[in-house]
């Protein structure tokens, strides 16, 4: 039985579905005003992960990433660009999804956006206003009324009172309590607004979400996801429009994952450090940004730096060795030896399904994945042909996908290999002539160019790594 952790409860619980085998999950997507980076890249890949994996088990995933392209910061940047906002956000979202795809993230179903969504969040603003929960204020921007909702922080475990000490209303803002937030915000001079029963405006950062999700997977949905981050006030607010709105329960579960952090800090914009996806992706391959999250876990903070992108990248390379041709050997497994590869394939996808039942432990799935390597490289070893290899290395490929790893060897010209290749023909003499020194030269060459060669007594291979 699949077990998730649930933000809402602070509990583990059983996954059940509200439809049987059809998974209706949201995640909080970008606001795109800038290159994105590797920060929203551990957000995208641990959601991406989570949709793998529910598939494998035999879900329908109806997977909605969100796109807020109209946002105080786009029109801002708009302006220092001297670009249209619209224009702008466009531009973005068609680089975060390049850089989605170079990370190996799969596409989601849909990613509706603010500016298409307006008839339906001004509509879904007048129901508010009509049961009680928002007010119109007389400088033309719409709030939403803490103080009408029983329920509210119950995702945060805040307390209304708690809050509201030290927060004060803002110069210019109509609103009747301190923490209650603004659905629409009056339009200002040569900003991008569009027409409303309280006059020409935008959306609220909340209120759009509740509506694109509305929208895209109906009133009630089974994961909601999204940064830890995003808890306060982000997804405390959506709670309270959503189910206020509509009178039912929104998430049956509020799956959160941790932030990436850089020296300790957590990695934004403001902070100036960030690391840009394209930036990332021109020095390593995306397995290694996957396998870093991987290594860890989801809900928990993730150090990026050189050295755990080091151990990244060393993991990625111990997980390709498994997926290597069977040497050239007169060789062959004996029944016994058959039988035990045959085991340890069905113990891997045992182990593997543990790990991930329990609220997607992909370290756990990763060890599975190494133990599993193991076995397969052994029977190399011992003379495995590739037809004897080929059920376990397929099952092992089939688990490495479900992580969304491709594991694909590095490829070089055609006349760079050629030149390996008469490098490891030199060395093999040097190796007869036993002088090791030299044969040690040229493997430490080589590996200074990424190449790794391995010795085995059917000869020498090499590799890019």
């Amino acid at each position: 039985m699949l077990k998730i952790y649930n933000t809402l409860t602070r509990k583990t619980e059983e996954f059940q579905t509200l439809e049987p085998k059809l998974v209706k999950m949201y995640v909080c997507g970008v606001t795109v005003y800038n290159d994105a980076h590797v920060g929203h890249a551990m957000s995208a890949l641990v959601f991406d992960i989570i949709r793998r994996y529910l598939e494998y088990r035999g879900y329908t995933v109806k997977h909605v990433m969100n796109y807020t392209d109209v946002d105080d910061k786009i029109i801002s940047r708009a302006k220092q660009l001297g670009e249209e906002p619209l224009k702008l956000s466009k531009r973005y979202i068609q680089d975060y999804a390049r850089d989605l795809k170079a990370l190996n993230v799969l596409p989601a179903t849909s990613n509706p956006q603010v500016s298409t969504t307006i008839p339906l969040i001004i509509q879904f603003i007048e129901g508010l206003i009509e049961k009680g929960h928002a007010y119109a204020a007389s400088n033309g921007d719409v709030y939403f009324s803490v103080t009408s909702d029983d329920d509210y922080g119950k995702l945060s475990g805040r307390k209304l009172d708690d809050m509201q000490a030290g927060s004060r209303i803002e110069v210019g803002e109509s609103k009747t309590h301190p923490m209650d937030f603004a659905l629409w915000k009056a339009a200002k001079e040569s900003e991008i607004s569009w027409d409303s029963p309280w006059g020409k405006g935008r959306p609220g950062w909340h209120i759009e979400c509740s509506a694109m999700n509305l929208a895209e997977l109906g009133e009630q949905i089974d994961i909601h996801g999204g940064g830890n981050d995003l808890i306060f006030p982000h997804h405390e607010n959506e709670i309270a429009q959503s189910e206020c709105y509509t009178g039912k329960n929104f998430s049956r579960y509020w799956v959160h994952n941790g932030m990436l952090q850089l020296s300790g800090e957590k990695m934004s914009k403001s902070l100036g450090n960030i690391v840009s996806i394209k930036e990332f992706l021109s020095k390593r391959e995306a397995d290694v940004m996957r396998m870093l999250v991987l290594n860890g876990t989801y809900r928990a903070p993730l150090l990026f730096n050189d050295d755990t992108l080091d151990a990244a990248q060393k993991n990625v390379e111990r997980l390709k060795s498994a997926l290597r041709p069977a040497s050239a050997s007169e060789n062959r497994l004996n029944a016994e030896e058959i039988s035990a590869l045959a085991s340890a394939n069905e113990s891997a996808k045992a182990s593997f399904t543990e790990a991930m039942d329990n609220d997607f432990n992909t370290a756990g799935a990763i060890a599975a994945l190494f133990e599993f390597s193991k076995f397969i490289n052994t029977a190399r070893d011992h003379g495995a042909t590739d037809e004897q290899l080929k059920s376990a290395q397929s099952t092992f490929r089939e688990l490495a996908g479900v992580l969304g790893l491709k594991l694909e060897e590095k490829q070089g010209s055609g006349d760079a290999d050629a030149f390996i290749n008469l490098l490891i023909e030199v060395r093999a003499e040097v190796r007869k002539q036993k002088l090791w020194a030299l044969s040690d030269q040229i493997r430490d060459k080589l590996k200074e160019l990424n190449v790794t060669i391995e010795d085995s007594k059917d000869g020498t291979k090499w590799r890019y790594s």
